[in-house]
């Protein structure tokens, strides 16, 4: 290695004593090997479980930040991986290239180019690849293999004082091995790096080993239930069960039921005794989703719950002991419910000990394209194909784009889109791209706020003329089209639409029943 192209690795070992965040130190690690390498592209991969997660990237499409690569599924990472040396592909290799169509400088498939890999170790334990991707196929002819070492063990250098300083700063081995038995386990992470991600992660961390009872708030599809699996795989309760209820799905005569439990013949129907979810989740994390659906009736049995620590079993005498950690979330704004009457005060005191505000993917940025990029690669796994990449045009639409659908939204457009691209091609031998034409979100109406529901777009059409037309009859019929209309837009949850439009769930089910919607 020449003294020259020695210059800029020195920047890179001064950072070592400077505190950044992990992403930016191996950004400029990444931006600095390619001052000193004739590379396009590269990238830093950390193995964890069967996959390899991009912790930084240069010269690629950011949504490569977003993608899980499976081991098994790309042969090439493989090889490199197992290989203790360097590993260089030849142009004409038949193997696939994980990268194909995510190189920033290209827009179509490449046929021809070089491409080399570096396994990286700590601690004599594998700790992921170091890759590099050029568009001349002859880039890498006169790059000394010792030159490539050195910047592996320097590379390895600077992951070994990231983790330390992060150990030091945030993390405990209690949290690492809860982090590392949620890959383990298949359990979907939460993939962002904007400024309000980062903001969770860290109340996430923070209230995760206490007993409190959490509060989880935010829209509709924005990941509530993640962040309520996460906060319980992170506790001292991990081992033991999460039990899920979902507060708006049950008739209001079984809810009760549900949490407590019931005895045979304790109401018509009960034919056998059953444990409620209370005494499911003792010793561990009981999670109510969508709580601000419970009826009132019901609300003072699970304050009483909540204080004391004891459930009774309907048609029983006796008390149960439970020691249960309470988790629940609501997208609704509970404190105006508490205000308008429809949710108990002291209950919502209780619920949120501690709460958290997960944002939505509005506040996000450019995590949409993390996002979309970790959708493409499910997408392409589940299907088969050789491989999903994005267009510039689809990235400037999925960035303007509002997502009133949130996070689901994005994950269900992308599942369209790739099944459009497939249409009348060989997914498994070509690069699939995805275009703003096929993401088709000019296509889809946004939301309103819960409280703001939309109002159809053309009045509804009449089979008589205004003035034949009774009050009743038109009143009917505007009802009839507005409620299509929201059931529609919330998937025909009655309990969203019926908050949408102000209406009081029973009522609203009346409603619907009066009309024959």
């Amino acid at each position: 290695m020449t003294t020259g192209k020695s210059y800029p690795l020195l920047g890179v070992i001064t950072d070592l004593a400077r505190d950044m965040p992990p992403a930016e130190r191996f950004g400029q690690l990444l931006a600095t090997i390619r001052q000193v390498l004739p590379c396009d592209a590269c990238a830093l991969l950390q193995l964890r479980g069967d996959e390899l997660i991009p912790m930084a990237v240069d010269g690629l499409s950011i949504d490569t930040l977003g993608r899980h690569f499976v081991i098994e599924d790309h042969p090439r990472l493989a090889r490199i991986l197992l290989n203790p040396e360097p590993v260089r592909f030849a142009a004409d290799s038949p193997l696939p290239d994980p990268y194909d169509g995510l190189l920033h400088a290209v827009e179509g498939d490449l046929h021809v180019h070089d491409c080399l890999g570096i396994a990286l170790y700590l601690q004599g334990a594998p700790w992921g690849v170091l890759t590099l991707d050029a568009l001349n196929a002859n880039a890498f002819d006169r790059v000394d293999p010792g030159q490539l070492r050195y910047l592996a063990r320097l590379s390895e250098a600077v992951i070994r004082v990231t983790e330390l300083t992060s150990q030091l700063q945030s993390r405990t081995e209690h949290h690492q091995a809860m982090t590392r038995a949620l890959v383990a386990d298949g359990q979907q992470e939460l993939i962002g790096r904007s400024r309000a991600m980062t903001q969770l992660q860290q109340e996430i961390d923070m209230v995760a080993r206490s007993d409190l009872a959490v509060l989880i708030t935010g829209e509709t599809g924005v990941g509530k239930e993640l962040v309520a699996r996460r906060v319980h795989a992170l506790s001292n309760r991990a081992q033991a069960p999460l039990i899920y209820l979902n507060c708006a799905a049950l008739p209001e005569n079984l809810v009760e039921s549900e949490l407590f439990g019931h005895t045979r013949g304790a109401f018509s129907g009960a034919m056998q005794s059953r444990l409620g979810k209370f005494e499911l989740a003792h010793g561990g994390t009981l999670f109510l989703d969508e709580v601000g659906e419970l009826p009132l009736t019901v609300q003072p049995k699970l304050l009483r719950a909540l204080q004391s620590g004891e459930v009774q079993r309907l048609g029983s005498d006796s008390h149960h002991q439970v020691d249960v950690r309470i988790i629940a979330a609501s997208n609704r704004d509970l404190q105006r419910e508490v205000a308008e009457g429809r949710f108990r005060a002291d209950l919502y005191h209780r619920l949120g000990v501690y709460p958290i505000a997960v944002p939505n993917l509005r506040e996000r940025h450019k995590d949409v394209l993390l996002l979309a990029g970790h959708f493409l690669e499910q997408n392409r796994r589940r299907l088969g194909l050789r491989g999903l990449r994005l267009d510039a045009s689809a990235r400037e639409a999925l960035l303007t784009y509002p997502w009133p659908g949130n996070v689901r939204e994005l994950e269900h457009l992308i599942s369209r889109a790739v099944l459009k691209a497939q249409t009348g091609q060989d997914g498994s031998r070509r690069l699939l791209t995805l275009t703003a034409g096929l993401l088709d979100l000019q296509g889809i109406p946004a939301l309103a706020p819960p409280d703001k529901p939309v109002m159809p777009t053309h009045p509804p059409a009449t089979e008589q003329p205004a003035d034949e037309q009774t009050l009743r009859e038109a009143t009917d019929e505007f009802q009839v089209q507005l409620i299509r209309h929201t059931l529609a837009r919330y998937d025909n949850n009655q309990s969203r639409a019926a908050q949408a439009l102000g209406i009081d769930r029973g009522n609203f089910s009346r409603l619907i029943k009066r009309l024959g919607v």
